[in-house]
């Protein structure tokens, strides 16, 4: 039973850092596999481990580094990778469900048959890890007239790194980074709630008494009543 919980917040904790930088968790397991003995990936995902899948993510994540915190390529970037996030989110799931780590030593107990469920809900998780993101990045963008793009970048970045390493090696903190996400969502919403009501706000103001309300002129003098 707790090899289960583990395996499903390992999984949950790799696709949610997918959903912010799209190859950081897919570098996790690779590495981790490759370089270490914390992770021992299925025959099925010894890809990842690969030299030059490695070398490729790696220059794909140094794109991305550098795209995401300059405003406006921000938001190309964020576009482009709506598919691609939820992608890495499910390869992450799905090669979570079935390798051996630290905490999970029996892989495949929570999805034991249909191996396509983890892939689906890691990539479920992603996009929507990925709607918080693209849905906060213009909020903060107008925010702070661009400057805080780069700093919420790299927030991002190492929030994702942090989450990775603690999906693998300690996932019961897991829970922490997913009320972490869902409060940020909260408070997105509530910002740009605020916005609306400041600019509805501001357009009443600049309108003013020139949409007052004008009555008919009186047929007999010519003037308004």
């Amino acid at each position: 039973m707790l090899d289960v919980v583990l395996e499903a917040l390992t999984g949950l904790g790799l696709s949610a850092s997918a959903g912010l930088n799209a190859y950081i968790p897919l570098l996790a397991l690779g590495l981790l596999d490759r370089y270490t003995g914390l992770v021992d990936l299925p025959a099925s995902w010894q890809w990842l481990s690969n030299g030059w899948v490695l070398a490729i993510l790696l220059v794909l994540l140094a794109i991305e580094v550098v795209a995401d915190k300059v405003p406006v390529m921000d938001h190309v970037n964020d576009v482009v990778h709506t598919v691609i996030r939820p992608t890495a989110g499910g390869l992450s799931f799905g090669a979570a469900s079935g390798a051996k780590t630290e905490m999970v030593t029996d892989p495949g107990s929570f999805f034991s048959s249909h191996q396509w469920v983890p892939v689906a809900v890691g990539a479920l998780v992603a996009l929507c890890v990925h709607g918080v993101k693209a849905t906060a990045r213009p909020v903060i963008n107008v925010s702070t007239l661009g400057f805080g793009a780069p700093v919420a970048s790299t927030i991002e970045d190492v929030f994702s790194t942090a989450m990775s390493l603690v999906a693998i090696v300690l996932p019961v903190l897991i829970v922490v980074f997913v009320a972490a996400i869902v409060a940020f969502f909260v408070w997105v919403r509530r910002r740009r709630r605020r916005r609306k009501l400041e600019k509805a706000a501001r357009r009443a103001a600049a309108a003013g008494p020139a949409d007052t309300l004008r009555l008919p002129a009186d047929p007999g003098t010519g003037l308004r009543r």
